[in-house]
């Protein structure tokens, strides 16, 4: 018995003939055109439970006529492929009306999987396209690769929602972008974005940023001030670096996010809240709740829908396409337009990128003003990029061991200036310093007591509630006895 009637229209001969005999395969009943008035005809005749279609055909675009179809036959579903494989393109298809946006190269039994479920949902009523004009392809977030597809697939299906995103991945992967991409193509676009960076801000005065005060709530509160969630109101609130977030605020946070409403710090009159919260994190949430660092109702409530941003190194073939973006974006700020030669890209795809698209971003930036060449060869490529590795960071250099931590830090500066001789070092070496002393140091008595911050404290001669700043500061992984 037939699962139904695809309709399959694509201009590719090879790719009709492996989607007729996959479907086929499968139960279905499919038929075959390769220009848009065919599918058309066949849609207006009855015809089809399903339709997949390429976007780019020879007599026209399938997002000019998704909209007709969705007014002809609103209940039927459309399944849009494309090689553009561009944000865009998946906004657009989501726009559009379409029932699943498959980027190519596809994968045959997922084509099948969403053609079974097109064809067995019961059928709903659809709404029209808006008729509004496609958005201007300036491309919020760059990037072809299969990571980068399943972002903007899940983006999409996003857009006409307010679910609460937690997006996670390492520092300088571009998870504001990603929030901010959801905001301006989502149902909340004309309302404001706000962000709020947790590792910036004080832990005093957390509350009063995110709920505002009243005038004479706390020592310098001269005159009532809103929060952020006032700020965003009707938009949407960005809550990045959620992890840094003191556990106070969590609590309070957590009864916004259940109650939908909110007061202000000196203040008792409830306060509605109607905002979308965005969070991000580069820390493992679910460590830090088992260290007793973040609350676990807390991470449910923000991990409605998970999103995970790629390294720059696991999305390697996105750097030609970022690199050009990078390069546009610099001449458009008046930084003249350089192209870089092939080699040149082949060694900025094969480096590590610690710093992910940030780091990527920052280093076409340099080369663009530094070089007066319209045209980047391979050799200034690798010249700025071994100047990065090279370019003195005697902070990863082993000290040798000592029994004088004293000598073992002199050392250490007198490596750390030689590696400056040329050039003065950057600011910052005080905190530096503190920063390599403090991490061994604190771990270390964390792993004697085996994660007994109490007696880490006694130890070390410090607060408790000190130590516990400390290891959110620092990252340290606090590994709890199961004696």
């Amino acid at each position: 018995m037939s699962k139904g009637v695809v309709l399959v229209a694509d201009d590719d001969a090879a790719i009709r003939t492996v989607l007729n005999q996959a479907l086929a395969r499968a139960g279905f009943d499919v038929r075959v055109t390769s220009n848009i008035a065919t599918l058309w005809r066949w849609v207006c005749e009855g015809e089809g439970d399903v339709i997949i279609t390429d976007v780019i055909m020879p007599d026209g675009n399938a997002f000019e006529i998704l909209p007709k179809i969705k007014r002809q036959r609103p209940n039927l579903p459309v399944i849009v492929m494309s090689a553009q494989n561009t944000f865009m393109t998946a906004i657009t298809a989501s726009e559009k009306g379409a029932y699943e946006y498959l980027p190519k190269p596809f994968d045959l039994q997922e084509v099948i999987s969403v053609a079974s479920r097109a064809a067995s949902e019961p059928k709903r009523t659809t709404s029209a396209a808006t008729g509004k004009p496609e958005p201007v392809e300036r491309m919020p977030l760059v990037g072809r690769s299969p990571a980068m597809q399943e972002i903007y697939r899940v983006l999409a299906r996003l857009m006409q929602t307010d679910l609460t995103l937690m997006i996670t991945g390492e520092s300088g992967t571009g998870k504001e972008l990603v929030a901010r991409a959801l905001h301006e193509y989502g149902k909340r676009k004309n309302g404001p974005f706000v962000a709020i960076n947790m590792a910036a801000i004080p832990k005093d005065l957390i509350e009063s940023e995110l709920f505002g005060h009243e005038k004479g709530a706390f020592t310098g509160a001269h005159s009532r001030s809103a929060g952020r969630f006032e700020q965003a109101e009707g938009g949407t609130l960005f809550l990045d670096e959620i992890g840094d977030m003191p556990m106070d605020a969590q609590t309070r946070l957590l009864r916004v996010l259940q109650q939908g409403e909110y007061t202000t710090v000196g203040g008792r009159t409830p306060i509605k809240t109607d905002v979308r919260i965005v969070a991000a994190t580069n820390k493992d949430l679910r460590q830090l709740i088992k260290q007793g660092l973040f609350r676990e109702d807390l991470f449910f409530r923000l991990n409605v829908v998970p999103l995970r941003v790629p390294p720059l190194r696991e999305r390697s073939e996105d750097i030609p396409d970022l690199v050009r973006h990078f390069l546009q974006q610099n001449a458009d700020e008046g930084l003249g337009l350089k192209t870089i030669e092939p080699d040149g890209i082949e060694a900025l795809r094969k480096h590590s990128w610690p710093g992910n698209v940030r780091e990527l971003e920052n280093t076409v930036r340099r080369i663009t003003a530094l070089y007066p060449q319209e045209i980047v060869t391979k050799d200034i490529i690798l010249s700025e990029l071994n100047a990065g590795e090279a370019g003195p960071d005697p902070i990863r250099n082993e000290v040798q061991p000592t029994a004088d931590i004293s000598m073992a830090t002199e050392q250490w500066l007198s490596d750390y200036f030689k590696a400056y001789q040329d050039h003065e070092p950057p600011p910052g070496l005080y905190q530096t310093a503190l920063h390599k002393l403090e991490a061994p140091l604190i771990s270390v008595c964390l792993a004697y007591t085996r994660g007994n911050q109490i007696k880490a404290a006694e130890i070390l001669g410090i607060n408790r509630n000190t130590l516990r700043k400390k290891i959110r500061e620092l990252d340290i992984k606090v590994m709890r006895s199961v004696l």
